[in-house]
């Protein structure tokens, strides 16, 4: 099956186009920055983080991870707790209310997908789903599955 030119271009446009549906879903209430969403999202993602950690995650000299971290922990979203096996350690573990926010977050998100996916046919919902499957495995494909890739 030969490739249209405009591939790649109708990829980037559809990226873009999903950015915004999530970016509005995501705006419409939130009271952290995208940047402290991120960072919640990476502490998940990585239990046992610390700052120094955090901080290679978000590519970031490790003082501005531990000022984002400050924000987070003021407005009650993240805690520093001693790790228990080395009490020098200090390591980033979100709160209840951190999680709740992420599962609101990840629910508002995924209505305004659906709510864009619903106005189109059915059949073409199938061949996104088996374009989206097929294109993700040539992506881990081509990045050697490397699983340190971004997470939010």
């Amino acid at each position: 099956m030969e490739r249209p030119p405009n591939l790649a271009a109708a990829i980037d446009a559809a990226a873009e186009a999903l950015i915004g549906v999530l970016d509005s879903a995501t705006a419409r209430h939130n009271v952290v920055s995208p940047t402290q969403l991120r960072v919640l999202s990476l502490i998940v993602a990585h239990p046992q983080s610390n700052v120094n950690r955090l901080a290679e995650l978000l590519d970031v000299v490790p003082s501005s991870a531990s000022r984002l971290c400050d924000r987070l922990e003021a407005v009650g979203l993240l805690r520093r707790v001693a790790d228990p096996r080395d009490r020098r350690e200090v390591r980033l573990v979100p709160t209840a209310a951190a999680e709740t926010l992420l599962r609101e977050l990840k629910e508002r998100r995924h209505q305004a997908v659906q709510s864009v996916l619903d106005r189109m046919p059915h059949r073409t919902q199938h061949e996104l789903l088996l374009a989206l499957a097929a294109f993700s495995q040539a992506a881990a494909v081509s990045a050697g599955n490397d699983s340190t890739a971004r997470t939010a």
